[in-house]
């Protein structure tokens, strides 16, 4: 009887450099600031989405670099289109004036995509 191997997971030499960066790049847009004497961390995101109309645009295009280097970094597409999921969701619930602000704050797509990257990187 003959049982399938599992496919080891091949992670790019410069896997590492990637995710730092992309680390950086998710702190600055979802988490770089902090309200003092709450938990509560906002980041770029929250400022440059009160920009009608370009800000969100601006900023879904960062989220979608996110998830092309995950794709470089080979995470699965079942993974890659949940991070998707993330991105589409933050940029049309951040489309509503001011509510869509605060929806932004709460969500952190660009943070639950690191994570899923790193969960990734950590199984290889």
């Amino acid at each position: 009887m003959v049982f399938a191997q599992s496919i080891p997971l091949i992670i790019p030499p410069d896997a590492h450099a990637r995710l730092v960066r992309l680390r950086r790049l998710a702190w600055l847009i979802d988490g770089v600031f902090h309200l003092p004497g709450t938990k509560f961390r906002f980041g770029l995101n929250s400022i440059v989405g009160l920009v009608p109309g370009g800000g969100d645009a601006i900023l879904g295009a960062i989220s979608l670099y996110i998830i092309y280097e995950a794709h470089r970094l080979g995470v699965p597409r079942h993974q890659l289109a949940r991070m998707l999921g993330n991105v589409v969701l933050e940029i049309a619930g951040g489309s509503i004036p001011i509510l869509g602000d605060l929806f932004d704050m709460a969500l952190k797509a660009n943070l639950r995509n690191l994570a899923i990257i790193e969960g990734h990187i950590g199984r290889a």
